[in-house]
């Protein structure tokens, strides 16, 4: 083999691996129509991923369970590392917790004989993907219900995380030790009256940590369902930019910005 054919290969195996991120990179971080439905493909199997782990912790493990779990495991790893490879600053990426959530994810998926103690962080992703930039604003163009309804559909998304997060952690660490607590139903059951305060007493978490997990619990899920409350209950806004201070929230029918006093134009959502 020539010289010239060897210096090539090196050139076109780069030429390759440059192809291959700029293509990762459009569909993670594009605007096309397929980047937006790749996107929205990783939202719905986030969610399958959420319901599998719920699912199957009422039922005893089986091998096609376990089968599933090294499945769903080697794709979650994949997403990760092409998020990896697409990342300007990939070591930057271990900075945020949600990143370590997808490796306890990997790591309890593909251990399937030592059970999924993560998994349930799973949910953490989903969060993130409702928080990306892009897919806001896909959804705000898609659905006009979601842009109507933005703020009160994010704040159920973050008592719902908290809620399975808190719920998925109760299960992981009482279920061996607590027979009051068998599945996530019970996990959930716990969740949801330490979270309203009611305590009813029939499932109790023991010692200082079972303490230390109740109050994190009512503490932040009170916080969290306030915030609920309050997208629920406050007047509608729509979001429309002011041409003169840029405020970006008004009320339905502002003629006038509330900071400037600017004249707004605010288009009729409900208008074809």
């Amino acid at each position: 083999m020539s010289p010239r054919r060897r210096n090539n290969r090196p050139s076109a195996a780069g030429s390759r691996l440059r192809r291959t991120r700029e293509r990762l990179k459009e569909l993670y971080e594009g605007r096309s129509a397929e980047a937006h439905r790749f996107r929205y493909g990783l939202l719905v199997f986030d969610v399958v991923t959420i319901l599998f782990i719920v699912a199957t912790s009422f039922i005893p493990r089986e091998t096609w369970i376990e089968f599933l779990d090294v499945g769903f495991g080697i794709l979650i790893l994949a997403d990760f590392c092409a998020r990896l490879f697409i990342s300007d600053k990939p070591l930057r990426e271990f900075l945020h917790p949600v990143t370590w959530a997808d490796v306890a994810s990997i790591v309890s998926f593909l251990a399937p004989l030592v059970g999924e103690p993560a998994g349930f962080l799973r949910i953490l992703r989903t969060l993130r993907f409702l928080r990306s930039y892009q897919l806001l604003a896909r959804l705000r163009t898609d659905f006009p219900y979601f842009r109507a309804h933005e703020e009160v559909i994010l704040a159920i998304a973050n008592f719902t995380v908290f809620l399975f997060v808190m719920t998925g952690f109760v299960y992981e660490t009482q279920h061996v030790s607590n027979p009051a607590i068998t599945n996530y139903a019970d996990a959930l059951y716990f969740t949801v009256t330490a979270l309203t305060t009611t305590g009813f007493g029939d499932i109790t978490l023991p010692g200082t940590t079972g303490r230390l997990i109740s109050v994190a619990i009512m503490i932040f899920g009170v916080t969290l369902f306030f915030g609920l409350a309050r997208a629920v209950l406050q007047p509608r806004k729509v979001r429309f930019r002011c041409p003169n201070c840029a405020l970006l929230r008004h009320d339905v029918d502002a003629v006038h910005c509330k900071a400037c006093g600017a004249t707004l134009n605010i288009p009729n959502e409900d208008a074809d």
